[in-house]
């Protein structure tokens, strides 16, 4: 048996998200009945990460184990043939057997993508959160300092998540602003339930005057949700990137 590492890139406009669901389709799925097609076997692919509806990947990767004589050059090509056009294998290649997509992962880096401008994108409607009122880029840019290191981000998870800890490290959150798109990059060693959409969200409170940057370190030393921002809508969160 053989264990193999995939990356994958998808627009997760038309699934329910990562993770298998009853009356839906999920890439999981997606993937396990290409892969099952073209291997002949039962497999259970294990994902890094469990994407929410509508959110997208550049670089989520995933792993599964197979007894297949499909030369290794030639497992994402042949994934590919049998998967929708919104969903393609980047790269496949055999690893360890100890190898596992999640718990060997040593941090993600996701980007979130805001159109700031008074009418919306036919364009970027699937692939950006439409604000259409003005933001303060210098006071969102601010306020990404308070939120690196090693915290207690508890005010910052959404409720339906059950983890051991709620101490995450932020490495890097970066704001990017040309024209009328913003984008943030944020890597941590790890991300608790629609952590990164919740905090893109209370960016934005702040670029509208809401919250003030400085508000950020009472907000985490809380722990309280409520008094976080929005959670941001799923369509702007792409996965950047696994590291191992």
């Amino acid at each position: 048996m053989r264990n193999i590492k995939l990356t994958i890139e998808y627009d997760g406009t038309n699934y329910s998200g990562w993770q298998i669901q009853k009356n839906s389709v999920s890439i999981q799925e997606s993937i396990e009945k290409a892969i099952i097609t073209v291997t002949g076997q039962s497999i259970n692919l294990t994902g890094s990460s469990r994407t929410d509806a509508g959110v997208h990947a550049k670089g989520m990767t995933a792993n599964f184990f197979c007894d297949t004589t499909i030369p290794e050059k030639s497992i994402a090509a042949a994934i590919n043939s049998k998967l929708p056009e919104d969903i393609a294998i980047l790269d496949a290649q055999y690893v360890d057997e100890n190898f596992h997509s999640r718990y060997s992962s040593t941090g993600k880096r996701y980007s979130y993508t805001i159109l700031n401008r008074r009418v919306s994108s036919p364009l970027l409607r699937n692939f950006a959160a439409h604000v259409w009122y003005p933001l303060c880029i210098d006071s969102m840019r601010e306020a990404c300092k308070y939120f690196l290191g090693t915290q207690d981000f508890s005010a910052f998870m959404s409720t339906g998540s059950s983890v051991k800890t709620t101490i995450r490290t932020i490495r890097l959150l970066n704001l990017v602003h040309s024209d009328d798109i913003i984008k943030l990059y944020i890597e941590a060693d790890g991300f608790l339930y629609n952590m990164v959409r919740i905090i893109s969200g209370t960016l934005i409170d702040i670029g509208r005057g809401i919250i003030s940057p400085n508000d950020i370190t009472r907000i985490i030393e809380s722990k309280d949700r409520e008094r976080a921002g929005k959670t941001a809508p799923p369509q702007g969160l792409c996965l950047e990137e696994v590291y191992y």
